[in-house]
């Protein structure tokens, strides 16, 4: 009998605290550049709300995500678009799409090769690959500083809990050449990103970082994360905010 993965996604959370990962889609909407009665695929969509600014375009444009709440909510705010619960590793998509677009998505998926084949084999001949995630060095010190709290406690970390795949740009765009891809533009930058409020620290790693702490209680969870904010507030706390080191990598392929 198949296992149902549960899921951790807090939907309510992530628009209430988080709004800041589809504010920053708007400008890869700008990459993607849609044009009206183009089917879009909005890979690891959350919530709806690019998938909703997509259909403004007059575009054909579905969502999906791994994550039932996210897919419960995006139905709830957006009925009148269709979204599905997926796997990006394994879409049930033959050359249906003329672009795929994913924001803030590919990092949670720690197999890199089945997801650009899958996404490969959604567009049609000549669509185009358009996706901003994490890369190198994203929320390093955050990430660190959670690793290093962990040896102090004296408890060992195991990396199979860490939660996302952090490529180079090279890796990644090797990556893509080797699914099929022809790479028309890659991009590593930085990306200070804040976090409302004193309690901001806190609310991302909630939101974000709860695979680090799996087999942990409760109590010893919350324990580590408050260390974790306490310490980084010196350096990472600046005008009434948490600026957080996020460095994103956008990319273009397309389907020749």
């Amino acid at each position: 009998m198949e296992t149902v993965k549960q899921d951790t996604w807090n939907a309510s959370l992530y628009d209430g605290k988080h709004s800041f990962v589809s504010n920053y889609g708007g400008d890869l909407i700008s990459l993607l550049s849609p044009r009206p009665e183009e089917k879009i695929l909005d890979l690891g969509c959350g919530t709806g709300d690019l998938a909703s600014r997509l259909a403004g375009y007059d575009c054909e444009v579905i969502g999906i995500d791994n994550s039932p709440n996210m897919i419960a909510q995006a139905q709830k705010k957006y009925p009148h678009i269709p979204f599905f619960v997926e796997d990006a590793t394994s879409l049930p998509f033959d050359s249906r799409f003329t672009a795929v677009f994913s924001n803030a998505a590919l990092h949670w998926i720690k197999s890199p090769k089945q997801a650009l084949t899958s996404i490969y084999n959604s567009l049609q001949q000549g669509g185009r690959f358009v996706a901003e995630f994490g890369g190198k060095g994203n929320v390093q010190i955050i990430t660190d500083t959670i690793i290093e709290e962990y040896a102090t406690q004296g408890i060992s970390f195991n990396w199979e809990n860490f939660p996302w795949y952090f490529p180079s740009i090279a890796e990644y765009t090797q990556l893509m050449e080797e699914a099929g891809f022809r790479v028309v533009f890659a991009q590593h930058f930085d990306r200070p990103t804040p976090l409302d409020g004193e309690n901001g620290l806190s609310n991302w790693i909630e939101m974000f970082g709860d695979s680090f702490f799996k087999g942990l209680s409760e109590n010893k969870k919350a324990m580590i994360t408050q260390k974790v904010s306490k310490k980084l507030h010196p350096q990472v706390y600046k005008d009434g905010a948490w600026q957080i080191d996020y460095k994103r990598i956008r990319v273009i392929g397309i389907k020749e």
